[in-house]
């Protein structure tokens, strides 16, 4: 696989969580900084949460933290319920 494909694909996972999130009433937005990694911004009153897509041996995964419970396969259909609820 390119690295542009990788790019592209973990572009496309962010903006799908994006769009499932928003569908649960959350307030959600891409955010593509220049050489570096790009996150999801979930609004969250607390302050935002940082959401990152990784591949790790050929699975995609959502990542707001370092530890174990802090990520999801990002093809998980809970995924994006499981984001929710750390966003409340």
């Amino acid at each position: 696989m390119k690295a542009h494909n990788g790019q592209e694909e973990q572009f496309i996972h962010l903006v799908r969580l994006a769009w499932d999130l928003h569908k649960r009433g959350l307030d959600a937005a891409v955010d593509l900084p220049s050489r570096k990694e790009p996150v999801l911004l979930v609004t969250r009153p607390s302050g935002p949460l940082r959401v990152m897509a990784l591949v790790r041996n050929g699975t995609w995964f959502f990542t707001w933290g370092r530890g174990r419970d802090q990520r999801v396969r990002a093809l998980a259909g809970e995924a994006a319920e499981r984001l929710w609820e750390v966003a409340q």
